[in-house]
């Protein structure tokens, strides 16, 4: 989960750069693709897909359903919010996810727990709010943030239904299925968009981006959370999405762009307080 923050801390540096370029469906079924195939490459060369991985297939189209909703509108919502913000955002997600845990797998928390996901989420809403307490106080985040909570909610049922669907698949089995799901998905979503889109009009961020999601923020990072998932409770899991602020901010300074003021980095903070709570043993 420590290198799952770190790749998809990259995918909302470099998806900002690309997204007024292509529409988000259309980048989204581009990178699914390619990181299918790929998967499915690794996948036969270590046995090959099982029997049994072929039972229910609605799991994987359900699975893969929520996974393309999220990617969707994380590229929707950078269009118009800045990454860290955006960053900020998806560290909701373990708040979000420990109630589906609850709700899907009667996973209960301590009050550990509770505290820790609740200074998480008031360092996620002091990051998204850019430490103004007017704009907290008022409650008016920005289009692009409320569009990717959205997002964030798929993500974090995502988190229980691994481990209540998976059937003893090994986890790159079933992340296949998931992958092979996901890019029926968005074919289907964006076909339009996809259609419309002038490929080889495309700036080279925009192909960057789309090879850097493909392998780093696609096949490897649902493999990764794939894993944890079915060793960890869903919170735990959650919990590593809050260094993903962290670590765009050190993204945003590497591609020479400007850091946040100094009071967002307090929200950063606490966030990184939350997870040192939520890791903690017994």
């Amino acid at each position: 989960m420590l290198a799952f923050s770190a790749f998809v801390a990259g995918s909302f540096s470099l998806g900002s750069m690309a997204a007024p370029h292509i529409a988000p469906a259309a980048l989204n079924a581009a990178r699914f693709l390619l990181a299918t195939a790929a998967l499915a490459a690794v996948v036969l060369a270590r046995g090959g897909i099982p029997r049994r991985a072929l039972a229910a297939p609605w799991r994987y189209l359900l699975i893969g359903g929520l996974m393309s909703v999220y990617f969707v509108l994380m590229f929707e919502g950078l269009r118009t919010a800045e990454p860290v913000s955006m960053s900020a955002v998806f560290t909701l997600t373990p708040v979000m996810a420990a109630g589906f845990g609850w709700l899907l797998m009667r996973q209960r928390m301590s009050r550990r727990i509770a505290l820790a996901l609740a200074i998480g989420g008031l360092g996620a809403l002091w990051v998204i709010f850019r430490a103004d307490l007017g704009a907290l106080l008022r409650f008016s985040p920005g289009r692009g943030e409320m569009i990717f909570l959205v997002g964030c909610a798929a993500h974090a049922i995502y988190a229980p239904m691994v481990p209540r669907l998976n059937r003893g698949e090994p986890a790159l089995v079933f992340t296949l299925g998931t992958m092979v799901a996901g890019t029926l998905v968005l074919i289907l979503w964006g076909w339009r968009d996809i259609v419309a889109t002038d490929w080889r009009a495309l700036p080279g961020i925009v192909w960057v981006t789309i090879l850097y999601t493909t392998v780093a923020a696609t096949a490897l990072s649902t493999a990764l959370i794939q894993f944890a998932a079915m060793r960890l409770p869903s919170a735990k899991v959650m919990a590593y999405t809050y260094l993903i602020p962290s670590w765009v901010i050190l993204w945003e300074i590497a591609l020479g762009r400007a850091a946040p003021p100094a009071l967002v980095l307090v929200g950063v903070a606490l966030s990184v307080v939350a997870l040192l709570l939520l890791l903690r043993d017994g």
